[in-house]
């Protein structure tokens, strides 16, 4: 007796799991966790891959350090959240329904009055909890971190992020000066074959050689010391008759760093807002009309783009059941294609509302109720109709191509040479 009480509260949490989800439920949930998780890290990857080879190229013609990489990749990953999660979840639940639709298990399912808008019940669930988490990105995250991202950009093309002086080629420091290094040695500690030139308002002009130096920090974060070994100093001035020329051991060069600008604040851009910023602007009085368009356009894309994960199940569950006796995977084809597709609809839209040319309500909004009318009569189709097959017409003309271009290479194949 004393034993079942102190397990009653395992015995409740269990009651209330198998109540509200069946085994069926969490059959179902099993099988869309995996694929969909997958999904969405591939995805995330695949597109974190594309721009870090970018990236790279973009800082290392910079001269910036290597781990700003890091840095601006970080900063990105949201915003690549925000595209992989649709495609996640997407693939998650279709990979889902066509693995029990082609093991009949689906048929099963159905036969003992399990409905369609049943078996979605558990889809729904994933689909509303990451369409959460995409409005938390999209909405709250997102505009920091890209904000974040151009501020690395700005510091990296300003040389704020320490930059270095690359070899071979001539460097102006300021208005006033150009460093040349032949050869760099420790990291940028040891510089070999050195060349200055530095010139003043007043006309004098300063020009050394040397074979050795490497910088060193001062008390003032704005100047810096070159100390110079084995080299020769060349001073003219408007009033010497000749330059005087100076051989030496060791010199210290001071170097006045550039000024720096401060990055901008943040907000400049549309993209740098968050959902509460983006509605109190574009309602202030003082706002432009095409600021107005702006803001609304965005606020209305952001939004229509975590209203229409809501629909995905939908969406999946017509594109994953196959045509009766057909393994074909063109579902799974056609669900990135529409949803790719109908992001790019959406970026055009957005666009084209920012720019004032139409209303950015109508602009957005439209093409979603096109498309959830198109989603709407496939999953009514596979549903209600009997013998219904959504996708069968477009599987047919696919295995008609698939069966000429077959036919065509075994000719190719078979031809006497």
């Amino acid at each position: 007796m004393v034993k079942g009480w102190r397990n009653w509260p395992i015995a409740v949490e269990e009651w209330q799991i198998s109540y509200f989800l069946s085994a069926t439920d969490r059959y179902l949930a099993r099988l869309i966790i995996v694929p969909l998780l997958s999904s969405l890290i591939v995805a995330a990857m695949l597109l974190v891959l594309d721009r870090m080879l970018r990236l790279f190229d973009f800082v290392a013609s910079e001269g910036g350090p290597v781990s700003v990489v890091w840095k601006m990749l970080a900063n990105l990953l949201p915003e690549y959240l925000s595209l992989g999660i649709p495609i996640g979840v997407m693939l998650g639940i279709l990979l889902a329904f066509r693995k029990i639709a082609l093991s009949s298990e689906l048929d099963v399912l159905l036969a003992v009055g399990q409905s369609y808008w049943r078996l979605l019940r558990v889809p729904f669930m994933f689909a509303a909890f990451f369409a959460l988490l995409n409005l938390a990105i999209l909405g709250f995250v997102q505009p920091y971190t890209r904000y974040a991202y151009e501020g690395l950009r700005f510091e990296l093309r300003s040389g704020a992020l320490g930059a270095s002086i690359k070899v071979g080629e001539f460097t102006r420091l300021g208005k006033n000066m150009t460093l040349r290094i032949e050869k760099s040695a420790d990291q940028g500690r040891q510089l070999s074959g050195i060349f200055v030139m530095a010139r003043q308002s007043d006309g004098k002009s300063l020009a050394v050689t040397a074979q050795t130096g490497r910088f060193l920090a001062t008390d003032d974060p704005d100047v810096i010391i070159l100390r110079l070994g084995s080299g020769t100093l060349i001073n003219n001035a408007p009033g010497f008759k000749t330059p005087r020329v100076l051989t030496f051991a060791a010199h210290d060069l001071p170097i006045d760093l550039p000024k720096i600008e401060s990055f901008r604040g943040r907000g400049q851009g549309q993209r740098e807002l968050t959902l509460p910023e983006l509605i109190r602007i574009g309602r202030s009085p003082k706002a432009t009309p095409i600021v107005v368009a702006e803001m609304r356009s965005q606020f209305h894309f952001r939004l229509v783009q975590v209203v229409v994960m809501l629909f995905l199940p939908i969406l999946a569950i017509a594109l994953a059941v196959p045509p009766k006796r057909s393994t074909s995977a063109i579902g799974v084809f056609l669900s990135i294609v529409m949803l790719v597709a109908y992001y790019k609809i959406n970026e055009y839209a957005e666009g084209m509302g920012s720019l004032g040319l139409v209303n950015p309500v109508a602009a957005i909004w439209v093409p979603f109720a096109l498309f959830i009318a198109l989603v709407g009569w496939m999953f009514y189709t596979l549903a209600y109709v009997p013998g219904g097959q959504p996708i069968g017409g477009i599987d047919r003309i696919f295995g008609k191509l698939f069966e000429g271009v077959k036919a065509l290479f075994a000719r190719i194949v078979k031809r006497p040479r």
